[in-house]
């Protein structure tokens, strides 16, 4: 199994989750910009779409994070990654997943593009903030992680994005309770290793 990232995407979630779940996994950087993976591969030779992450496995390629995420999710069942499918609970998790890639992960498009306006940046950090209300919300009722007590693949696509308001201007402390899942998901061991994988921490 080999996933290809690029150090800090959406593809960090995916990294984490392979982390939790241990293994015999690889993980391999593409430079998205140029195409090429670490080891001078074209990467549209593997991923046509260009973008990351993409897992390799028994001999397919899979592709978007949350499809990934799920996968993952399903094949460690007993570690409570991912609720039973058909459960409200599983629901309850693709409902943030969903919400972390069509809103959250969205908002932040302009901020990573060179050829926004300052005033679409600021639009752009607005709508970011109105998508961590939601996650703030969430969090509301006392629960350490976004769909209840346990960890799932929904809180590592989560944490990844919203990470991305600290490099944007957003403070993320506006948010206290978002800023207390940040610290609790960025102390686990896995989320540990991936960072320093990445480059992103010592």
């Amino acid at each position: 199994m080999k996933l290809y990232i690029k150090p800090g995407a959406c593809s960090m979630a995916s990294h984490i989750i392979l982390a939790e779940i241990g293994g015999d996994y690889a993980v391999e950087m593409v430079d998205t910009a140029n195409g090429e993976t670490a080891s001078g591969a074209n990467y549209r030779d593997i991923n046509p779409k260009g973008k990351v992450p993409a897992l390799e496995v028994e001999g397919e390629v899979l592709t978007e994070g949350p499809a990934i995420l799920q996968f993952l999710g399903d094949r460690a069942a007993n570690l409570g990654l991912a609720p039973t499918a058909g459960s409200m609970a599983r629901a309850r998790v693709n409902e943030v997943l969903n919400f972390t890639g069509t809103e959250l992960h969205i908002a932040f498009g302009p901020l990573f593009n060179a050829a926004s306006t300052d005033a679409q940046k600021e639009a752009a950090r607005q709508a970011v903030a109105g998508k961590l209300d939601w996650l703030e919300a969430k969090l509301s009722d006392g629960r350490p992680h976004l769909t209840g007590e346990d960890f799932t693949i929904a809180d590592a696509y989560a944490f990844v994005v919203a990470n991305w308001a600290n490099f944007n201007g957003i403070a993320l402390s506006r948010w206290p309770l978002l800023s207390g899942f940040m610290a609790r998901v960025g102390a686990r061991p896995a989320v540990q290793r991936v960072l320093t994988a990445e480059g992103l921490a010592a």
